[in-house]
Formats: C-alpha cells, sequence, structure tokens
C-alpha cells in the first residue's frame, strides 16, 4: 500500500503490539481488542515529537456501535467510512483517531 500510494515518510511493521519496542507516531490496527486494552497495549509507543496536523496516537479501525466502547476518550475523532464509500460492507465501519500522548 505504501509503495502504491508514493508514500516516502512510512514505516511499516506487521508485529503484534506487545512485541514492538519503538516509538511512531501513529499506531494504525484494524480492531483486535476494545480500545481501552488496544490503549493499554500501545502506551509508551507513541512517539513525542508532532510532525502533522493530526496529532500523534491510535488510528483503528471498528465497527458496529461504539458509544460505550469510547465514552472515556472524550479527544477521539470518528469517520464513518459510509460517508467515503457507498459498498453495504462500510456501513457500520469507522476509523477512529485517538490522540494519545507521550509517556517517555
Amino acid at each position: 500500500m505504501v509503495e502504491g500510494l508514493g508514500l516516502t515518510n512510512v514505516k511499516t511493521t506487521h508485529s503484534r503490539v506487545e512485541e514492538i519496542k519503538e516509538n511512531y507516531d501513529f499506531i494504525v490496527s484494524r480492531a483486535v481488542a476494545a480500545m481501552p486494552t488496544f490503549v493499554h497495549w500501545v502506551k509508551g509507543k507513541i512517539a513525542k515529537e508532532q510532525n502533522h496536523e493530526l496529532k500523534n496516537g491510535i488510528i483503528y479501525l471498528k465497527g458496529g456501535d461504539l458509544e460505550e466502547e469510547l465514552k472515556d476518550y472524550k479527544t477521539t475523532t470518528i469517520y464513518n467510512l459510509s460517508d467515503y464509500f457507498e459498498e453495504d460492507f462500510y456501513e457500520t465501519k469507522k476509523v477512529v483517531h485517538l490522540p494519545l500522548k507521550y509517556r517517555g
């Protein structure tokens, strides 16, 4: 995907988040756990330096009703994929951006 989009400032890592030792501007994942669990897994893995307009943190693909799961996260931005894609598959899919602060 990185090559196909012509991106030059991307480093991808295909790994379990628990095994990652480096810091990243963004940790991008599909929903492998509830958000509180995933936040716990990635604490300490978000880079301190801000290099983008979008704040460093998690970018997470989720489906379904997220109100209860995200109620404790006041800074989330939810992007409904049905606003961008017409296929039925995307009707309940969302991309969640949760800014996280560096915890070094």
